[in-house]
Formats: C-alpha cells, structure tokens, sequence
C-alpha cells in the first residue's frame, strides 16, 4: 500500500556544511534511488528551508519526488505541519524534530526519526554513518518513552508499535 512520506530535509542532512547545495542534490538524488529501489510505492515530499530570502515557496517534480523549498518569512517546520494537516490520510513524516514529532502524532501521523530512517536509506551504514551530521536542535522525542514504562517490558507500547511498523513500509 502506498504511504506518504515527508522528509525535513535539513533535519535529514544537517546545515554545518562547506556546501549546502551539493548536499541537498546528493540527498534529493539518493531519495529518486530510495524510490527506485522501493518501486515508487511512496509519495515522497522533500521539505526544505528557503534557499534565500525574499523567495516565494517554490515546489518541484524531481525524480519521483516532491521539493519544497519554504517562502521567506515561513520555516521548513510551518510547511511539513501544513502538508500533514490537509494530506487527508495517514502519514509517515522523518524527522527528529520533537515539535513535528508532536504535531503528527495529533493528526495521526506517524513520526520517524531521521537517524532510523537515514538507515534505511543507506542500508549496510552504521547510525554514524547514516545521519550526515548530528543536529544540535535534534530532539529526542522519545525521552519520555525512556522513563520507567508500566506494564511488561518486553511489550512495545502502542505508539513504539506504530513507530515500527512504519519503520517496515520504508
């Protein structure tokens, strides 16, 4: 069955690097391969900050993608939260972001975390290896999953349930 993703791109690639361009063409070109790969059974959206200011938000068809790059005076998160509040359909939304995490939780979306799905773009890489950098404003939105949990351990909770199957369509 065909899924929606979202990408935040820069959560996806980090933003310390000597060139950003590069890095946003060698992701949008891996993300065609990821869809080549997959059979093109995801509608993919790609969702970056404005390239510079005074740039109206501009959207393209690139490779059996959607790139979005934000408006000015409008940010990468404002636009992944409106795409997942009309896509009219469950969503899995890759970020690490704790805000967007929570946003997509609300309308019942499923987020998944840059890094788990860095490995699944780059099957055969460590963690390390995966993530092109660690982002400083990178939320773990699971610290409160990490606090002492009732029930069975061994049991996954509803929303680790739902994680996981997501994580098994990508």
């Amino acid at each position: 069955m065909a899924e929606k993703i979202i990408i935040d791109g820069y959560n996806l690639i980090g933003t310390y690097h000597n060139d950003l361009r590069a890095q946003r063409t060698k992701l949008i070109q891996d993300l065609s391969a990821y869809g080549r790969r997959k059979g093109f059974l995801h509608d993919m959206t790609l969702v970056f900050d404005g390239i510079r200011e005074g740039f109206n938000k501009t959207q393209t068809a690139i490779g059996g993608l959607t790139v979005i790059y934000s408006g000015r005076g409008e940010s990468a998160d404002e636009v992944i939260k409106e795409i997942i509040a009309r896509a009219g359909m469950k969503c899995i939304v890759v970020s690490s972001d704790r805000a967007i995490a929570s946003f997509a939780w609300s309308k019942d979306c499923t987020p998944v975390r840059s890094e788990d799905f860095s490995r699944k773009l780059y099957p055969g890489t460590t963690a390390a290896e995966a993530v092109y950098i660690e982002n400083d404003d990178e939320d773990d939105y699971d610290e409160r999953a990490a606090a002492k949990k009732k029930g069975n351990p061994h049991v996954l909770s509803k929303k680790e349930k739902m994680i996981k199957q997501a994580l098994d369509k990508l």
